[in-house]
Protein backbone atom coordinates (compact mmCIF):
# COMPACT_ATOMS: atom_id res chain seq x y z
CA UNK A 1 0.00 0.00 0.00
CA UNK A 2 2.73 2.49 0.51
CA UNK A 3 4.11 1.64 -2.57
CA UNK A 4 1.18 2.44 -4.39
CA UNK A 5 0.53 6.08 -2.01
CA UNK A 6 3.81 6.83 -3.43
CA UNK A 7 3.25 6.21 -6.83
CA UNK A 8 0.40 8.40 -6.68
CA UNK A 9 2.24 11.20 -4.70
CA UNK A 10 4.63 11.39 -7.52
CA UNK A 11 1.65 11.12 -10.68
CA UNK A 12 0.13 14.31 -8.54
CA UNK A 13 3.85 16.05 -8.66
CA UNK A 14 4.29 15.29 -12.48
CA UNK A 15 0.56 16.21 -13.62
CA UNK A 16 -0.52 19.46 -14.59
CA UNK A 17 -2.81 21.16 -11.94
CA UNK A 18 -6.33 20.54 -13.04
CA UNK A 19 -7.07 24.91 -13.81
CA UNK A 20 -3.99 24.09 -16.08
CA UNK A 21 -5.48 21.08 -17.96
CA UNK A 22 -8.97 22.16 -17.97
CA UNK A 23 -8.58 26.50 -18.90
CA UNK A 24 -8.94 26.04 -22.19
CA UNK A 25 -12.64 24.88 -22.11
CA UNK A 26 -13.80 27.81 -21.04
CA UNK A 27 -13.84 31.57 -21.76
CA UNK A 28 -14.03 34.64 -19.05
CA UNK A 29 -16.85 37.02 -20.87
CA UNK A 30 -17.74 40.23 -19.44
CA UNK A 31 -17.45 39.19 -15.38
CA UNK A 32 -18.06 35.23 -15.69
CA UNK A 33 -16.79 31.93 -16.89
CA UNK A 34 -18.57 30.47 -19.88
CA UNK A 35 -18.01 27.03 -21.55
CA UNK A 36 -19.13 26.66 -25.06
CA UNK A 37 -22.35 25.17 -25.63
CA UNK A 38 -22.42 23.56 -29.00
CA UNK A 39 -25.43 23.30 -31.32
CA UNK A 40 -27.50 20.35 -31.90
CA UNK A 41 -26.36 18.37 -35.21
CA UNK A 42 -28.66 18.55 -38.38
CA UNK A 43 -31.49 16.18 -37.65
CA UNK A 44 -31.18 15.46 -34.10
CA UNK A 45 -34.06 16.89 -31.70
CA UNK A 46 -34.86 17.09 -28.47
CA UNK A 47 -36.01 14.14 -26.14
CA UNK A 48 -37.73 16.42 -23.39
CA UNK A 49 -40.79 13.65 -22.41
CA UNK A 50 -39.30 10.98 -24.61
CA UNK A 51 -41.36 8.08 -25.37
CA UNK A 52 -40.25 4.44 -26.82
CA UNK A 53 -41.55 1.19 -27.41
CA UNK A 54 -42.91 -0.84 -24.12
CA UNK A 55 -41.07 -3.49 -22.89
CA UNK A 56 -43.14 -6.48 -21.83
CA UNK A 57 -40.09 -7.44 -19.39
CA UNK A 58 -37.32 -5.71 -18.85
CA UNK A 59 -33.91 -7.63 -19.46
CA UNK A 60 -31.89 -6.01 -17.02
CA UNK A 61 -27.71 -6.08 -16.96
CA UNK A 62 -26.46 -4.52 -13.36
CA UNK A 63 -22.65 -3.06 -13.98
CA UNK A 64 -20.32 -2.91 -10.62
CA UNK A 65 -21.79 -5.11 -7.82
CA UNK A 66 -20.09 -3.10 -5.21
CA UNK A 67 -22.13 -1.51 -2.34
CA UNK A 68 -24.85 0.27 -4.66
CA UNK A 69 -24.82 -2.57 -7.40
CA UNK A 70 -25.25 -5.62 -4.47
CA UNK A 71 -28.70 -3.22 -3.17
CA UNK A 72 -30.01 -2.77 -7.19
CA UNK A 73 -29.72 -6.65 -7.23
CA UNK A 74 -31.88 -7.44 -3.99
CA UNK A 75 -34.13 -4.93 -5.41
CA UNK A 76 -34.59 -6.15 -8.97
CA UNK A 77 -35.22 -9.75 -7.90
CA UNK A 78 -38.27 -8.44 -6.18
CA UNK A 79 -39.64 -6.39 -8.83
CA UNK A 80 -42.36 -7.39 -11.41
CA UNK A 81 -41.47 -7.41 -15.03
CA UNK A 82 -37.84 -7.78 -14.84
CA UNK A 83 -34.97 -10.08 -15.69
CA UNK A 84 -31.35 -9.80 -14.61
CA UNK A 85 -29.64 -11.48 -17.30
CA UNK A 86 -25.76 -10.10 -16.57
CA UNK A 87 -23.45 -9.29 -13.30
CA UNK A 88 -20.70 -7.52 -13.87
CA UNK A 89 -17.67 -6.53 -12.05
CA UNK A 90 -13.45 -7.00 -11.13
CA UNK A 91 -14.25 -9.06 -7.90
CA UNK A 92 -15.52 -12.49 -8.94
CA UNK A 93 -16.88 -12.60 -4.87
CA UNK A 94 -19.03 -9.56 -5.81
CA UNK A 95 -20.66 -10.98 -8.70
CA UNK A 96 -20.66 -14.82 -7.06
CA UNK A 97 -22.71 -12.40 -3.58
CA UNK A 98 -25.00 -10.87 -6.78
CA UNK A 99 -25.51 -14.76 -8.27
CA UNK A 100 -26.32 -16.04 -4.78
CA UNK A 101 -28.74 -13.48 -4.32
CA UNK A 102 -30.90 -14.09 -7.46
CA UNK A 103 -30.80 -18.11 -6.50
CA UNK A 104 -32.05 -16.50 -2.98
CA UNK A 105 -35.10 -15.22 -4.80
CA UNK A 106 -35.60 -18.08 -6.92
CA UNK A 107 -34.68 -16.65 -10.16
CA UNK A 108 -32.79 -17.42 -12.84
CA UNK A 109 -29.07 -17.26 -13.13
CA UNK A 110 -27.28 -14.54 -14.73
CA UNK A 111 -24.38 -14.72 -16.62
CA UNK A 112 -21.02 -13.25 -14.83
CA UNK A 113 -18.25 -11.07 -16.09
CA UNK A 114 -15.41 -9.74 -14.28
CA UNK A 115 -13.26 -8.85 -17.04
CA UNK A 116 -12.05 -4.89 -17.16
CA UNK A 117 -13.85 -4.17 -20.14
CA UNK A 118 -16.64 -7.21 -20.05
CA UNK A 119 -19.12 -4.44 -19.73
CA UNK A 120 -18.72 -3.80 -23.36
CA UNK A 121 -19.64 -7.23 -24.26
CA UNK A 122 -22.48 -6.66 -22.32
CA UNK A 123 -23.52 -3.63 -23.78
CA UNK A 124 -23.15 -5.38 -27.20
CA UNK A 125 -25.91 -8.61 -26.62
CA UNK A 126 -28.79 -8.07 -27.98
CA UNK A 127 -31.00 -9.90 -25.54
CA UNK A 128 -30.49 -6.82 -22.77
CA UNK A 129 -32.75 -3.96 -22.53
CA UNK A 130 -31.29 -1.72 -19.47
CA UNK A 131 -27.66 -1.07 -18.90
CA UNK A 132 -27.52 -0.53 -14.96
CA UNK A 133 -24.47 1.16 -14.44
CA UNK A 134 -22.92 1.10 -10.13
CA UNK A 135 -19.42 1.92 -11.04
CA UNK A 136 -16.90 4.20 -9.82
CA UNK A 137 -17.79 7.84 -11.22
CA UNK A 138 -15.05 7.87 -13.73
CA UNK A 139 -17.40 5.11 -15.87
CA UNK A 140 -20.26 6.34 -15.81
CA UNK A 141 -20.24 8.31 -18.84
CA UNK A 142 -18.36 5.73 -20.71
CA UNK A 143 -20.75 3.20 -20.07
CA UNK A 144 -23.33 5.14 -20.71
CA UNK A 145 -22.56 6.20 -24.07
CA UNK A 146 -21.17 2.85 -25.44
CA UNK A 147 -24.94 1.43 -24.05
CA UNK A 148 -27.27 3.88 -25.44
CA UNK A 149 -24.98 3.49 -28.82
CA UNK A 150 -25.72 -0.38 -29.24
CA UNK A 151 -29.54 0.31 -28.35
CA UNK A 152 -29.85 0.02 -24.92
CA UNK A 153 -31.60 2.27 -22.44
CA UNK A 154 -29.58 2.96 -19.30
CA UNK A 155 -29.56 4.10 -15.78
CA UNK A 156 -26.15 5.18 -13.72
CA UNK A 157 -25.28 6.11 -10.51
CA UNK A 158 -24.38 9.47 -9.46
CA UNK A 159 -23.46 11.44 -10.78
CA UNK A 160 -23.89 10.71 -13.93
CA UNK A 161 -20.60 12.72 -15.83
CA UNK A 162 -17.91 14.36 -13.91
CA UNK A 163 -17.08 16.91 -16.86
CA UNK A 164 -19.19 19.48 -18.79
CA UNK A 165 -17.67 17.30 -22.06
CA UNK A 166 -18.94 14.37 -20.86
CA UNK A 167 -22.55 16.03 -19.80
CA UNK A 168 -23.12 17.16 -23.70
CA UNK A 169 -21.50 13.30 -24.28
CA UNK A 170 -24.99 12.09 -22.73
CA UNK A 171 -27.16 14.64 -23.84
CA UNK A 172 -25.81 14.26 -27.77
CA UNK A 173 -26.20 10.14 -27.68
CA UNK A 174 -29.88 10.17 -25.59
CA UNK A 175 -31.18 12.72 -28.26
CA UNK A 176 -29.31 10.78 -31.59
CA UNK A 177 -30.46 7.17 -30.47
CA UNK A 178 -33.55 8.26 -28.97
CA UNK A 179 -32.58 5.70 -25.83
CA UNK A 180 -33.86 6.97 -22.46
CA UNK A 181 -30.45 8.24 -20.49
CA UNK A 182 -31.69 8.48 -16.22
CA UNK A 183 -29.45 9.23 -13.43
CA UNK A 184 -30.37 7.25 -10.58
CA UNK A 185 -31.01 10.07 -8.04
CA UNK A 186 -33.06 8.12 -5.49
CA UNK A 187 -33.21 10.93 -3.07
CA UNK A 188 -36.07 12.28 -5.47
CA UNK A 189 -38.12 9.43 -4.35
CA UNK A 190 -37.97 10.23 -0.87
CA UNK A 191 -41.57 10.35 1.58
CA UNK A 192 -40.60 13.39 2.69
CA UNK A 193 -39.07 15.26 -0.42
CA UNK A 194 -42.07 13.76 -2.49
CA UNK A 195 -44.88 15.02 0.16
CA UNK A 196 -43.31 18.53 -0.25
CA UNK A 197 -42.97 18.35 -4.41
CA UNK A 198 -46.67 17.48 -3.92
CA UNK A 199 -47.27 20.56 -1.38
CA UNK A 200 -45.26 22.98 -3.63
CA UNK A 201 -47.25 21.76 -7.01
CA UNK A 202 -50.02 21.90 -5.07
CA UNK A 203 -49.77 25.71 -4.21
CA UNK A 204 -48.97 24.84 -0.31
CA UNK A 205 -45.83 27.10 -0.20
CA UNK A 206 -47.00 29.73 -2.76
CA UNK A 207 -44.25 30.64 -5.20
CA UNK A 208 -40.96 29.19 -4.24
CA UNK A 209 -38.54 31.44 -4.68
CA UNK A 210 -35.31 29.64 -2.61
CA UNK A 211 -34.32 26.21 -1.89
CA UNK A 212 -30.89 24.53 -0.18
CA UNK A 213 -29.91 21.22 -0.45
CA UNK A 214 -26.47 19.26 0.49
CA UNK A 215 -24.50 16.39 0.74
CA UNK A 216 -23.04 16.80 4.24
CA UNK A 217 -22.28 13.23 5.06
CA UNK A 218 -18.88 12.21 7.26
CA UNK A 219 -17.16 9.64 4.66
CA UNK A 220 -13.78 9.63 6.16
CA UNK A 221 -13.86 6.05 7.67
CA UNK A 222 -14.92 4.65 4.10
CA UNK A 223 -12.78 7.07 2.13
CA UNK A 224 -9.82 5.57 3.88
CA UNK A 225 -10.59 1.96 3.72
CA UNK A 226 -9.23 -0.07 1.17
CA UNK A 227 -12.24 -2.53 1.20
CA UNK A 228 -14.66 0.12 0.35
CA UNK A 229 -13.88 1.41 -2.96
CA UNK A 230 -12.09 -0.31 -5.72
CA UNK A 231 -8.58 0.95 -5.79
CA UNK A 232 -9.62 3.83 -3.52
CA UNK A 233 -10.88 5.50 -6.34
CA UNK A 234 -12.90 8.21 -4.06
CA UNK A 235 -9.95 9.21 -1.76
CA UNK A 236 -7.73 9.63 -5.39
CA UNK A 237 -10.62 11.55 -6.80
CA UNK A 238 -10.48 14.00 -3.17
CA UNK A 239 -6.70 14.49 -3.46
CA UNK A 240 -7.22 16.05 -7.16
CA UNK A 241 -10.35 17.57 -7.32
CA UNK A 242 -11.97 20.98 -5.62
CA UNK A 243 -15.44 22.07 -5.66
CA UNK A 244 -18.68 20.01 -4.85
CA UNK A 245 -18.00 16.56 -6.77
CA UNK A 246 -21.09 15.24 -5.60
CA UNK A 247 -23.97 17.39 -5.71
CA UNK A 248 -27.45 15.72 -7.02
CA UNK A 249 -28.59 14.13 -3.69
CA UNK A 250 -29.52 17.93 -2.56
CA UNK A 251 -29.99 19.55 -6.07
CA UNK A 252 -31.97 16.74 -7.14
CA UNK A 253 -35.44 16.97 -5.44
CA UNK A 254 -35.08 20.69 -5.35
CA UNK A 255 -34.64 21.16 -9.17
CA UNK A 256 -37.60 19.08 -9.83
CA UNK A 257 -39.30 21.40 -6.99
CA UNK A 258 -38.35 24.38 -9.40
CA UNK A 259 -39.31 22.63 -12.11
CA UNK A 260 -36.15 22.89 -13.71
CA UNK A 261 -35.63 22.76 -17.75
CA UNK A 262 -39.35 22.77 -17.42
CA UNK A 263 -40.66 26.13 -17.35
CA UNK A 264 -37.30 27.65 -16.23
CA UNK A 265 -33.45 26.93 -16.13
CA UNK A 266 -30.26 27.01 -13.94
CA UNK A 267 -28.72 30.34 -15.17
CA UNK A 268 -25.30 30.58 -13.20
CA UNK A 269 -23.56 30.01 -10.32
CA UNK A 270 -20.74 30.87 -7.76
CA UNK A 271 -19.03 28.47 -5.47
CA UNK A 272 -16.36 28.81 -2.74
CA UNK A 273 -14.51 26.04 -0.92
CA UNK A 274 -12.81 26.47 2.62
CA UNK A 275 -9.13 24.90 2.90
CA UNK A 276 -9.02 21.66 3.45
CA UNK A 277 -8.06 20.06 6.81
CA UNK A 278 -10.16 17.45 7.73
CA UNK A 279 -8.78 14.56 5.44
CA UNK A 280 -5.10 15.52 7.23
CA UNK A 281 -6.12 15.42 10.73
CA UNK A 282 -8.16 12.09 10.18
CA UNK A 283 -5.19 10.46 8.14
CA UNK A 284 -2.66 11.92 10.89
CA UNK A 285 -4.87 10.38 14.11
CA UNK A 286 -5.96 7.08 12.22
CA UNK A 287 -2.50 6.23 10.36
CA UNK A 288 0.20 8.67 12.14
CA UNK A 289 1.71 11.84 11.27
CA UNK A 290 4.87 10.17 8.85
CA UNK A 291 1.98 8.11 7.76
CA UNK A 292 1.67 8.01 3.37
CA UNK A 293 -2.11 8.86 3.74
CA UNK A 294 -1.09 11.88 6.22
CA UNK A 295 1.74 13.26 3.69
CA UNK A 296 -1.19 13.05 0.77
CA UNK A 297 -1.74 16.28 -0.33
CA UNK A 298 -5.82 16.22 -0.54
CA UNK A 299 -7.63 19.54 -2.39
CA UNK A 300 -11.06 18.78 -1.55
CA UNK A 301 -11.85 21.93 0.79
CA UNK A 302 -14.27 20.47 3.85
CA UNK A 303 -16.77 22.19 2.96
CA UNK A 304 -17.87 23.57 -0.29
CA UNK A 305 -20.83 26.15 -0.75
CA UNK A 306 -22.36 26.77 -4.33
CA UNK A 307 -25.02 29.61 -4.84
CA UNK A 308 -27.20 28.93 -8.07
CA UNK A 309 -29.65 31.60 -9.79
CA UNK A 310 -32.04 30.30 -11.96
CA UNK A 311 -33.56 32.61 -14.94
CA UNK A 312 -36.83 33.38 -13.24
CA UNK A 313 -35.00 34.82 -10.41
CA UNK A 314 -34.50 32.03 -8.01
CA UNK A 315 -32.27 30.95 -6.04
CA UNK A 316 -30.54 27.76 -4.78
CA UNK A 317 -27.90 26.87 -1.87
CA UNK A 318 -25.86 23.55 -2.27
CA UNK A 319 -23.49 22.28 0.27
CA UNK A 320 -20.82 19.54 0.31
CA UNK A 321 -18.80 18.39 3.10
CA UNK A 322 -17.81 15.12 3.28
CA UNK A 323 -14.60 15.06 5.67
CA UNK A 324 -16.00 16.89 9.08
CA UNK A 325 -17.61 15.23 11.71
CA UNK A 326 -21.20 16.12 11.81
CA UNK A 327 -24.49 14.60 11.34
CA UNK A 328 -25.95 13.18 7.73
CA UNK A 329 -28.04 16.35 6.18
CA UNK A 330 -29.08 16.69 2.72
CA UNK A 331 -31.06 19.89 4.36
CA UNK A 332 -33.95 20.04 1.53
CA UNK A 333 -35.43 22.85 2.19
CA UNK A 334 -38.13 24.92 -0.10
CA UNK A 335 -39.14 28.97 1.10
CA UNK A 336 -41.99 30.61 -1.11
CA UNK A 337 -44.00 32.95 0.03
CA UNK A 338 -46.90 31.17 1.40
CA UNK A 339 -44.84 29.08 3.28
CA UNK A 340 -41.67 26.99 4.28
CA UNK A 341 -40.45 23.25 4.74
CA UNK A 342 -37.23 21.46 5.97
CA UNK A 343 -36.09 18.20 6.81
CA UNK A 344 -33.20 18.25 8.14
CA UNK A 345 -32.10 18.68 11.52
CA UNK A 346 -35.72 18.22 12.58
CA UNK A 347 -38.23 17.88 9.42
CA UNK A 348 -40.33 20.90 9.71
CA UNK A 349 -43.44 23.18 8.33
CA UNK A 350 -44.47 26.43 8.26
CA UNK A 351 -47.25 28.34 6.47
CA UNK A 352 -49.63 31.43 6.52
CA UNK A 353 -50.52 33.19 8.72
CA UNK A 354 -48.66 31.66 11.20
CA UNK A 355 -45.54 31.30 9.54
CA UNK A 356 -43.15 32.12 12.67
CA UNK A 357 -42.99 29.38 13.48
CA UNK A 358 -43.51 25.35 12.78
CA UNK A 359 -46.54 23.41 13.07
CA UNK A 360 -46.96 20.81 15.66
CA UNK A 361 -46.24 17.11 15.39
CA UNK A 362 -49.61 16.34 15.45
CA UNK A 363 -50.36 18.84 12.62
CA UNK A 364 -47.47 17.77 10.31
CA UNK A 365 -48.15 13.87 10.67
CA UNK A 366 -51.31 14.83 9.71
CA UNK A 367 -50.19 17.19 6.78
CA UNK A 368 -47.78 14.92 5.43
CA UNK A 369 -50.43 12.06 4.81
CA UNK A 370 -52.83 14.52 2.71
CA UNK A 371 -49.97 14.88 0.65
CA UNK A 372 -48.47 12.05 0.84
CA UNK A 373 -47.34 11.31 -2.67
CA UNK A 374 -49.04 8.62 -5.24
CA UNK A 375 -45.95 7.01 -5.80
CA UNK A 376 -45.82 6.21 -1.73
CA UNK A 377 -49.70 4.98 -1.88
CA UNK A 378 -49.11 2.54 -4.36
CA UNK A 379 -45.79 1.24 -3.50
CA UNK A 380 -44.48 2.62 -0.34
CA UNK A 381 -45.78 -0.92 1.86
CA UNK A 382 -43.60 -2.97 0.03
CA UNK A 383 -40.69 -0.29 -0.58
CA UNK A 384 -40.62 0.10 3.20
CA UNK A 385 -40.06 -3.88 3.35
CA UNK A 386 -37.63 -4.08 -0.04
CA UNK A 387 -35.70 -1.27 2.01
CA UNK A 388 -33.05 0.64 0.07
CA UNK A 389 -32.51 4.19 2.25
CA UNK A 390 -36.06 3.52 3.97
CA UNK A 391 -37.80 2.43 0.60
CA UNK A 392 -36.83 5.40 -1.64
CA UNK A 393 -34.38 3.31 -3.42
CA UNK A 394 -36.99 0.72 -4.33
CA UNK A 395 -39.27 3.55 -5.13
CA UNK A 396 -36.59 4.90 -7.70
CA UNK A 397 -36.15 1.51 -9.79
CA UNK A 398 -40.54 0.90 -9.44
CA UNK A 399 -41.07 3.97 -11.29
CA UNK A 400 -37.71 3.24 -13.67
CA UNK A 401 -39.65 -0.78 -14.79
CA UNK A 402 -42.86 1.26 -14.44
CA UNK A 403 -42.52 3.35 -17.11
CA UNK A 404 -40.34 0.96 -19.51
CA UNK A 405 -42.78 -1.23 -19.56
CA UNK A 406 -45.57 1.24 -20.14
CA UNK A 407 -43.56 3.04 -23.05
CA UNK A 408 -43.59 6.60 -20.98
CA UNK A 409 -41.47 9.45 -20.38
CA UNK A 410 -39.04 8.45 -17.00
CA UNK A 411 -39.19 11.01 -14.27
CA UNK A 412 -36.02 12.05 -14.64
CA UNK A 413 -34.31 12.38 -18.52
CA UNK A 414 -30.66 12.86 -19.72
CA UNK A 415 -31.15 16.85 -18.98
CA UNK A 416 -31.51 15.95 -15.65
CA UNK A 417 -28.53 14.00 -15.25
CA UNK A 418 -26.57 16.63 -17.21
CA UNK A 419 -27.87 20.03 -15.53
CA UNK A 420 -27.25 18.14 -11.73
CA UNK A 421 -23.88 16.41 -13.03
CA UNK A 422 -22.38 19.70 -14.28
CA UNK A 423 -22.18 21.56 -11.31
CA UNK A 424 -19.04 19.09 -10.50
CA UNK A 425 -17.20 20.84 -12.91
CA UNK A 426 -18.58 23.96 -12.80
CA UNK A 427 -18.64 24.57 -9.15
CA UNK A 428 -14.68 23.44 -9.49
CA UNK A 429 -14.22 26.21 -11.75
CA UNK A 430 -15.85 29.14 -9.95
CA UNK A 431 -13.40 28.10 -6.89
CA UNK A 432 -10.25 28.30 -8.43
CA UNK A 433 -11.02 31.13 -10.16
CA UNK A 434 -11.27 33.33 -7.12
CA UNK A 435 -15.27 32.53 -6.59
CA UNK A 436 -15.97 33.76 -10.30
CA UNK A 437 -19.61 33.52 -11.69
CA UNK A 438 -19.81 30.75 -14.23
CA UNK A 439 -22.73 29.88 -16.49
CA UNK A 440 -24.42 26.84 -16.49
CA UNK A 441 -24.93 25.38 -19.59
CA UNK A 442 -28.55 25.26 -21.22
CA UNK A 443 -28.59 21.17 -22.03
CA UNK A 444 -31.64 21.49 -23.78
CA UNK A 445 -30.45 24.31 -26.17
CA UNK A 446 -33.68 26.31 -25.39
CA UNK A 447 -36.64 23.58 -25.47
CA UNK A 448 -37.04 23.74 -21.78
CA UNK A 449 -39.48 26.97 -22.60
CA UNK A 450 -41.59 24.23 -24.40
CA UNK A 451 -42.87 23.37 -20.56
CA UNK A 452 -44.14 24.61 -17.86
CA UNK A 453 -44.01 22.45 -15.08
CA UNK A 454 -42.63 18.93 -14.02
CA UNK A 455 -44.82 15.88 -14.53
CA UNK A 456 -44.43 12.67 -13.73
CA UNK A 457 -46.12 10.09 -16.34
CA UNK A 458 -48.77 7.65 -15.35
Amino acid sequence: MKKNIAIILILFILTPSYAAKTAANYKKIKGRIEFPEPKRTAGQTDVLQLKCAPIDTVRVAIIGIGMRGIGAVTRYCQLEGVKIKALCDLKQANVDKGQLTIQKYKKKDADLYTGSEDWKKICERPDIDLIYVCTNWQLHTPIAIYAMTHGKHVAIEVPGAITIKECWQLVDTSEKTRKHCMMLENCNYDSFELATLNMAQQGVFGDLMYAEGAYNHDLRKMTFNEKTYQDMWRLKYNAEHTGNPYPTHGLGPIAHALSIHRGDKLDYLVSMSTDQKGMTVYAEEKFGKNSDYAKQKYSLGDMNTTIIRTSKGKTIMLQHDVTSPRPYSRLHLLSGTKGFAQKYPTPGIAIEPDAHQFINKSKLDSLLTVYKHPFWKETGEKASIVGGHGGMDFIMDYRLIYCLRNGLPLDMDVYDAAEWSSIVELSETSVLNGSMPVKVPDFTRGSWKKLDKLTYAK
